[in-house]
């Protein structure tokens, strides 16, 4: 089992940055890729970003690709997701999560942390 748990979201200005944290624990962190998914009210669950184990292999929504940048520290056992430039669309609960493989869907991962509330304000 690997437990997650999301923090840094909250209520920002559109224009503003924030940067969200997952810290992991139970099985060898470095033995996962990680993911950052995003779910907005009335729509599906939807990919953001996704990073390899070793931090080397980066992947980016075209929606988010140039404003956010995904990064890991496996001694601290830590995802981050450093978010410039928000947009009021970019509102929605953010959740991280673990798997094999850094999949581009939902039903790739195995972990999934409870979420964090990101709200861009107009």
């Amino acid at each position: 089992q690997v437990q997650l748990v999301e923090s840094g979201g909250g209520l920002v200005q559109a224009g503003g940055s924030l940067r969200l944290s997952c810290a992991a624990s139970g099985r060898t962190f470095s033995n996962y890729a990680m993911g950052w998914f995003r779910q907005a009210p009335g729509k599906e669950r939807e990919f953001v970003a996704a990073i390899s184990w070793s931090g080397g292999s980066t992947y980016y929504a075209d929606s988010v690709k140039g404003r956010f940048t995904i990064s890991r520290d496996n001694a601290k056992n830590t995802v981050y997701l450093q978010m410039n430039s928000l947009k009021p669309e970019d509102t929605a609960v953010y959740y991280c999560a673990a798997a094999s493989e850094p999949f581009w869907t939902p039903a790739g991962y195995d972990y999934w942390g409870q979420g964090t509330q990101v709200t861009v304000s107009s």
